[in-house]
């Protein structure tokens, strides 16, 4: 897999559905050296945000700033099994779903889960603690189709039982070869997808951006407060389908640039 990537012809990644369709040139990007991070917001004119946006993702959560909120709901997760392929994106290890694989319910706004996908390490930070793994689920309304993600992050320790059902294909997806611009997929049949909505007691949530480009900001976050354990094995077989460049697939944080970080606690 070249360790490049076109965000103009992807149609299985779905953190990029809204401004995909608004992109009509080639922006290539990497995740360290002249196409890194530092570099996205002048690849192309699609990706300024990425250095003229004021509500950039992720962010370090500092909780002696965070805001209590009164007003908000525990998070409603209502996924189900659906028909998913594993996709070798370039930048990232990603599920695409085919049917319909559940909602999030958001101030009483769904949103579809849409897809996942792994960035090692994590990108949102708590405290300026780097977390070994952070999962991103992809939810898009149905009436507006903006987007809302919720993220899990998680520390080495036992194995995650959702990662555990995909190793025998993240191996098959570290073997396929695939030329430039393009995506290496393995059908999964049916994924169950409940096991990826265990209860959490509270969660963070700010407004701010996708975290690649193009960066398009407007995205709602909810960060869980509880973080889950993954193997050292299993983190190994998220990166080894890409190559050596992004293998660390991380964004460093951004300026919070006056936002707030609000806080749901069941315990409050």
């Amino acid at each position: 897999m070249v360790p490049q990537f076109s965000f103009s012809v992807f149609p299985f990644v779905v953190l990029f559905a809204v401004a995909s369709a608004e992109v009509h040139e080639l922006t290539h990007f990497t995740y360290s050296g002249e196409q890194g991070p530092d570099h996205w917001g002048s690849l192309s004119p699609s990706s300024s945000a990425c250095s003229s946006g004021k509500s950039q993702s992720p962010v370090n959560i500092k909780k002696d700033e965070i805001v209590k909120s009164k007003d908000w709901k525990p998070l409603i997760r209502n996924y189900e099994r659906a028909n998913a392929t594993l996709i070798n994106n370039g930048f990232n290890v990603a599920v695409h779903y085919e049917s319909d694989a559940g909602v999030l319910i958001l101030d009483g706004k769904n949103y579809t889960l849409n897809g996942i996908h792994w960035h090692i390490p994590s990108e949102h930070q708590i405290d300026g603690v780097l977390y070994d793994a952070e999962l991103h689920l992809v939810h898009q309304a149905t009436s507006d189709k903006s987007l809302s993600v919720v993220s899990i992050l998680f520390e080495y320790g036992d194995s995650d039982p959702f990662v555990a059902k995909l190793e025998g294909e993240l191996d098959k997806l570290a073997k396929e070869t695939c030329g430039e611009d393009e995506q290496a997929h393995i059908p999964l049949g049916t994924v169950d997808n409940r096991l990826l909505r265990k209860h959490t007691r509270n969660y963070y949530r700010y407004v701010g951006s996708l975290t690649t480009p193009p960066c398009t900001e407007n995205v709602v976050w909810n960060i869980l407060g509880k973080v889950r354990k993954i193997s050292k094995e299993q983190v190994a077989a998220l990166t080894a389908p890409l190559a050596d460049v992004n293998k660390k697939n991380a964004r460093p944080v951004q300026e919070l640039n006056g936002r707030k970080v609000e806080l749901y606690s069941e315990l409050d």
